[in-house]
């Protein structure tokens, strides 16, 4: 083809026709540009293309993800659910007669009040997204907003976890420590003492003190708190199914 044009122009310029030669060499020109618009066309299309199946697998990713969060978090919810009723159930206690304090597990009470969920989601699709700043592949952008509202509520919920594990192995244990028999406490746990403490102790005398109370109650707040954090990551959690479901073709 390159031959043709040549010999074109060759004999175009032998005959001295400089006119058409030029109307010519313009005419080429311009075939040259459309065909480089043309091949740019596909080359843009092709990417686009290859973007576009990119960002279906992304999508199809954090769907998959945030299902397996919406398992992990329903679980965290209902043990937040369990420790602050246990909670209650203690708090309900203090300034009680002993004969009523008497018909509940203290031991268990307390281990189990003690042992708050730690919520602990897959985040690998997301953290990789922001890390290697593909988060711009997404189109949708009520879900890049989600995926943002997420982070933001998370780093909320860690810090107040923090904060509940600070308040156990600052106040709760070292002032059961003081008043109570840890080894009662963590039969329940993964020792499984099969013998009580052989220490005489007044156990239900943490039930008389202001200060156990005031424990509980700073402690029970903040495990509130982090039921309340969960609550709103869950309603993420649904909105983020909602943006990347994908109907069965």
């Amino acid at each position: 083809m390159i031959k043709i044009f040549r010999n074109i122009r060759k004999n175009l310029l032998a005959e001295g026709k400089t006119s058409k030669y030029l109307k010519y060499a313009i005419g080429e020109i311009i075939l040259v540009v459309i065909g480089i618009l043309i091949a740019l066309s596909i080359n843009n299309w092709n990417q686009e293309r290859i973007l576009k199946i990119e960002e279906e697998g992304i999508v199809r990713n954090i769907h998959n993800e945030y299902l397996q969060n919406k398992t992990i978090i329903k679980t965290s919810l209902e043990e937040s659910d369990s420790c602050a009723n246990t909670l209650k159930i203690l708090m309900d206690l203090i300034g009680k007669d002993e004969a009523l304090i008497n018909n509940h597990n203290i031991d268990s009470l307390l281990f189990y009040a003690i042992d708050p969920p730690i919520f602990r989601p897959s985040e690998n699709t997301i953290s990789g997204l922001i890390q290697s700043g593909r988060l711009e592949l997404l189109h949708n952008q009520e879900l890049v907003d989600l995926i943002y509202e997420w982070g933001r509520t998370m780093k909320s919920l860690n810090d107040r976890s923090a904060r509940v594990l600070i308040k156990i192995d600052d106040e709760v244990l070292p002032y059961l420590t003081k008043k109570y028999a840890l080894k009662d406490v963590d039969a329940y746990g993964h020792l499984k003492w099969e013998n009580k403490t052989n220490l005489t102790i007044d156990k239900l005398q943490i039930f008389q003190e202001i200060e156990f109370e005031n424990i509980m109650d700073d402690y029970i707040y903040r495990v509130v708190d982090c039921k309340n954090r969960l609550v709103e990551l869950d309603l993420i959690i649904n909105k983020i199914l909602k943006e990347t479901y994908v109907p069965n073709k």
